[in-house]
């Protein structure tokens, strides 16, 4: 809805939903789970009051499936002062500075399931305030973020944030420290262009040919542990998305991610029962290699696609999987229906990285569906960047 030629608001809405099947995971332990899942269901709302002045308001069902932690609420709340692609600051409650998965968030990631690397320490937590350092990858703080360079091949996003906080006597962060984040990017070939700092895991060849090497990383002292055995937390990653245009071959796809995390506490926080915010402190990685095929089947073009990734934790056991699927892509990311095999210990040893965690291989299969509509370019928190007028909603 535009009020006029500097006012304006948006409204859209996107959801997930799918099907799990996991060996060996029904009550009984022998036979095969058989799930339906609402992943996702958000609501993006963004508008303009100013030139330079803009704001963000989404909800999601947040731990959608989990009776224990589900809750529809907050997502992101963020005031906006964007003056230029060269400077722009942001403050309220957002995505931190992390590797491109996190920017990619569920909507714009190249995978149904794409989440498989240890989270940073916003989307390892559950919630805000004591005992949390933030929910879906978002915290409450400042951005600062912008580009530089021919075209704005450089791109940069430094923040501030609460990150972990703790009750007196019961967990590590006693001195409210903060967290302090970043990311730099540079695109070596076609500059992407996404809204604000956010980023997409393909683009469906439709962006050119695309090299874009990034590296991103937090820190907080105090950030992990426990109140008797607290530890500073260190983590940094590198990311590349390579995508090129084959002509009438087709588009090929390639992205992954390494990741260091150091969370120096002593493996005693475990037990010592005292508020213990156990991040994975080790190495991982994932890579994950696309196709997609030039003609249409139908309504859509079929995207068939390999992924490994590996996690190395340097106090508990490894843990890895591979997954082949296949997208069937009707409208980018707007519309698309994803199918997938997985195999690995991934599922079974999850977040748990404490001494000992056990979890055997198991065999998992999975179909979703990816259903949003909103002002273009749609995103969960995509929005037009300052440099171009809004467009009228769809």
């Amino acid at each position: 809805m535009e009020i006029d030629e500097t006012k304006w608001i948006s409204l859209g809405i996107g959801g997930k939903v799918s099907f799990k099947a996991t060996e060996d995971a029904a009550p009984n332990g022998s036979n095969w789970s058989k799930d339906f899942n609402l992943d996702n269901a958000r609501i993006y709302i963004n508008g303009q009051a100013h030139e330079y002045v803009k704001f963000e308001f989404n909800t999601e069902c947040l731990f959608c499936g989990n009776n224990d932690l589900q809750e529809y609420a907050v997502l992101d709340a963020i005031g906006k002062l964007e003056f230029s692609p060269y400077l722009n600051i942001w403050g309220g409650r957002m995505l931190v500075p992390a590797d491109r998965q996190e920017l990619n968030g569920p909507y714009f990631s190249s995978t149904y399931d794409p989440y498989k690397t240890p989270f940073y320490p916003s989307d390892f937590s559950t919630t805000f305030g004591n005992g949390g350092a933030g929910v879906y990858a978002r915290d409450n703080g400042i951005n600062v973020w912008g580009a530089a360079g021919p075209e704005g091949a450089l791109q940069y996003l430094f923040g501030v944030f609460s990150g972990l906080r703790s009750s007196p006597g019961d967990g590590p962060n006693q001195s409210d420290n903060m967290l302090y984040a970043g990311r730099v990017a540079y695109n070596f070939l076609s500059v992407e262009q996404n809204p604000g700092y956010y980023t997409s895991g393909t683009y469906f060849g439709k962006a050119g040919n695309v090299l874009t090497v990034g590296f991103a990383f937090q820190y907080q002292k105090d950030g992990a542990g426990s109140f008797l055995n607290p530890g500073d937390f260190f983590g940094f990653s590198f990311d590349v998305l390579g995508e090129f245009a084959l002509g009438d071959a087709g588009v090929l796809t390639y992205e992954g991610e390494f990741k260091r995390f150091d969370a120096d506490y002593n493996v005693a926080a475990f037990t010592d029962g005292t508020g213990n915010f156990g991040m994975f402190s080790g190495v991982s990685f994932s890579q994950t290699l696309l196709f997609l095929l030039p003609n249409k089947l139908g309504i859509g073009q079929l995207q068939p696609y390999a992924r490994y990734t590996g996690v190395y934790p340097t106090r508990s056991t490894h843990r890895d999987e591979t997954e082949v699927g296949v997208n069937y892509v009707i409208d980018g990311f707007n519309a698309r229906v994803s199918l997938f095999y997985q195999y690995g210990d991934l599922a079974t040893k999850g977040l748990n990285y404490a001494p000992g965690a056990a979890g055997g291989n198991v065999s998992r299969v999975g179909l979703g569906l990816q259903i949003q509509i909103c002002r273009s370019p749609c995103s969960y928190t995509h929005n037009s960047s300052s440099t171009r007028k809004p467009r009228p909603p769809r």
